[in-house]
């Protein structure tokens, strides 16, 4: 894996926490030179100064949400280094609400940050990926933008968005040389659900038993890497769980799992 990643420029977004931050820490250990966002800057200098090779990594302090701001960081990200070789679309928030009761307006927000910045950043990257005829695109979806559960409706519908637009993309730029991944992470060991909004917008401020009991990011991050270097087109990342199975079982039963999915509320 280290011929891979090494010296390789990396821009990683949602690097202050989780799986940001085991990514961080496993790709600096390879070698690559890294560009940390979130945004919180004090917590990105901690995840910096914490890499093995702290002299390799920038950061650069951005909120997803603000949207009008993205170009201009992107024009900078690319200064840091010169050049970037892969953006790594890891920044993103959660609800856990019914479908009855969650407001517009958290729909919005979800769509905000875990769809349209995504997008927006790699239309922002895609001329520059162009001109170098390379680039790496990795874009961490869910399970859930697979299938449906109970308690899920904003946060599936922008992680289902995201496989329809970059399955799409990764057809038009295969042919120079770009490549896009996807990632499905099932239960990982995150404050994904800590920091999750409830329907009205306010913060769930509750883990479930799932996450808690879900694989270590660190282990998920390994998993990761060897996806990156092997330039797989989609992977899921972690446990072989009751997630991996549902996504076994819809794609060869279908109809089973849409009679099955009511019990997949979170526990």
């Amino acid at each position: 894996m280290r011929k891979y990643f090494n010296q390789k420029v990396i821009w990683i977004t949602g690097a202050s926490s989780g799986i940001g931050e085991a990514l961080a820490y496993a790709l600096s250990a390879q070698g690559a030179r890294l560009i940390l966002s979130s945004r919180r800057e004090s917590e990105l200098e901690r995840v910096k100064n914490a890499c093995p090779n702290k002299g390799l990594v920038k950061i650069l302090p951005m909120d997803l949400t603000d949207i009008p701001s993205l170009e201009a960081k992107a024009a900078h990200a690319i200064v840091l280094f010169d050049h970037i070789d892969m953006i790594i679309h890891n920044g993103g928030i959660s609800s856990r609400s019914l479908a009855v009761d969650t407001n517009l307006d958290v729909h919005r927000r979800v769509m905000e940050v875990d769809y349209f910045s995504y997008i927006e950043l790699t239309r922002l990257l895609l001329s520059h990926f162009h001109e170098r005829n390379t680039g790496h695109i990795v874009v961490m979806s869910s399970v859930m933008g697979k299938i449906g559960t109970p308690d899920r409706s904003a946060y599936a519908a922008a992680k289902h968005a995201l496989h329809g637009y970059f399955d799409c993309l990764r057809a038009e730029v295969s042919p120079q040389g770009i490549h896009v991944t996807i990632f499905t992470p099932g239960y990982i060991r995150t404050n994904v659900a800590l920091n999750a909004m409830k329907g009205d917008g306010t913060p769930l401020n509750q883990n479930t038993g799932n996450i808690e009991h879900g694989m270590a990011p660190e282990k998920a991050a390994q998993q990761m890497l060897r996806a990156m270097a092997a330039k797989k087109y989609e992977k899921y990342i972690g446990k072989f769980s009751m997630e991996r199975l549902a996504l076994i079982v819809w794609r060869f039963f279908p109809s089973l799992l849409i009679r099955l999915a009511p019990g997949f509320a979170p526990k």
